[in-house]
């Protein structure tokens, strides 16, 4: 299925400058946002935009895959980390990497690679897909396959989708004496059915640079024109940089079908302090008038291919010979304006909306105030910051009071009462919004007790008290987190 964001005809470029013309000049810029995009888990990142949101998706190295939400780029730095979707024994993995989302017959498809803990990725990562349930990029998503070519189950990471000649591929990247691209058919978004091809090999310096490596190959299209964009030399190294094949016609299972470019396309900055820029992905601004790069990168050079890497975002541009110009790694730290065409202002806090009620998650000021419904105000005690601990888990902070979600004495009984307390850096103060059902309804776990915030018995009064419970996957229990 064609990605519209990223194949933008030249007829399409030429409709919308006219109407931006007629409309009195050029698209206006988005937020002003600074880089990173995120900073927890932000390795591996990719951003799809949809129906007037940002959606976030990287690396986690846990059996969890969590996903952002934002109608800005820049929002998604504070936006909540929501569970999408926890590996089962379908699955049989734990090391989650490199999670993309792709759309095909009005569902998503979250590609990644997952394997048992450990350190014997050679052997033991593949690829796997998730279905999701219907249109929402947030799921709830169901487990559809593992990724191999008939007949030969081997090592694989880095699953990609590419769509050519009405034909969709698989990309991915295989171990071997080194770290090389391949491809193969897909008869459908969750089905291989070919052979896997290598139609790239680390042959040059600045590919071997601490590994001979080929990896993160993601597709980018232009004007006709069809490119492969790849992660190069070892991510463990400051050098972790960007290549570029072209699509040169011709049958594109065989290497003879690409081209090469010579040098990398995008690399570290010692002057602006970004060290191994890569795996990237792209998305278009929210009027189609502009292109955009995530990746991740270092703000070291001594630093690792770990959870320190941090998600960044920028414009880029087209050369005259309609090769992308990605341009140097933005300095961290640096304002720069957002997507054009963005108009929602950037969230700062989020309201907590109970599906049964319709009412407002909020609290007093003291340490100990009992968490109740209201209806909605708008007061800051009912506005919440999600603060990611980087373990799946975030702190729900009070605008009002500064003080966070807390189990009661952390108590793991049905009925425990949910409050306020200042910062204890305990587990009965952390929670992990959960995906329950489409659009947008999630359960706040507690990383303690594994229960739930829950309006007791059901109740749609102001001031009902809202408790921890076993999840009965009632409407009393699923809350949706409002942008504010």
């Amino acid at each position: 299925m064609p990605r519209t964001p990223r194949r933008l005809t030249l007829l399409a470029v030429v409709v919308i400058v006219l109407i931006g013309g007629l409309a009195g000049g050029a698209a206006a810029a988005g937020r002003p946002f600074v880089n990173p995009v995120k900073a927890q888990k932000g390795a591996d990142p990719w951003i799809e935009y949809h129906n007037g949101n940002y959606y976030l998706v990287s690396t986690s190295w846990t059996s969890v895959l969590t996903m952002r939400k934002s109608p800005t780029l820049g929002g998604l730095a504070t936006a909540p980390s929501v569970q999408v979707w926890a590996a089962d024994q379908a699955s049989r993995c734990c090391n989650f990497w490199a999670p993309e989302l792709h759309p095909a017959n009005g569902r998503w498809y979250l590609y990644f690679s997952g394997g048992p803990a450990g350190t014997d990725y050679v052997n033991n990562q593949r690829v796997h897909v998730l279905e999701s349930a219907g249109a929402d990029p947030m799921g709830p998503y169901t487990y559809k396959n593992k990724l191999f070519a008939p007949g030969n189950d081997v090592g694989l990471i880095d699953g990609s989708v590419l769509e050519l000649g009405g034909q969709r591929y698989l990309l991915g990247s295989v171990w071997g004496s080194t770290q090389n691209l391949v491809i193969a058919p897909m008869s459908n978004p969750y089905t291989v059915s070919g052979p896997l091809t290598t139609i790239s090999t680390p042959t040059h310096p600045w590919e071997r640079q601490d590994g001979t490596v080929n990896e993160g190959p993601e597709p980018l299209y232009h004007n006709g024109k069809t490119f492969i964009v790849y992660s190069a030399s070892a991510c463990w190294g400051p050098n972790y940089k960007l290549g570029l094949l072209t699509y040169n016609g011709g049958n594109p299972l065989s290497a003879s079908a690409w081209t090469k470019s010579p040098q990398p396309v995008f690399q570290r900055s010692d002057g602006n302090g970004v060290y191994g820029p890569g795996h990237n992905g792209f998305f278009a601004s929210p009027d189609g008038t502009e292109d955009w790069i995530v990746y991740h990168a270092n703000d070291s050079a001594s630093d690792g291919c770990d959870n320190g890497r941090t998600t960044r975002a920028q414009k880029f541009t087209w050369n005259a010979d309609g090769t992308p110009n990605f341009g140097t790694p933005v300095r961290l730290g640096t304002t720069v304006d957002g997507p054009s065409g963005e108009t929602a202002a950037t969230p700062t806090s989020y309201t907590i909306v109970n599906r049964n009620s319709g009412k407002c998650l909020q609290v007093g000021t003291a340490d100990g105030a009992g968490a109740q419904q209201a209806t909605c105000t708008g007061a800051a005690s009912q506005r919440w910051r999600f603060e990611d601990l980087g373990d799946d888990t975030s702190r729900i902070v009070n605008v009002n009071s500064g003080k966070v979600l807390d189990i009661a004495d952390c108590g793991t009984a049905d009925g425990t009462a949910m409050r306020q307390w200042a910062w204890l850096n305990n587990r009965c103060q952390r929670f992990q919004p959960v995906v329950t059902g489409q659009d947008g309804w999630v359960r706040l776990v507690n990383a303690n007790s594994g229960k739930v915030a829950d309006v007791a018995n059901c109740g749609t009064a102001d001031g009902t008290a809202v408790r921890q419970w076993t999840w009965l996957n009632n409407n009393c229990q699923q809350w949706r987190l409002q942008p504010v």
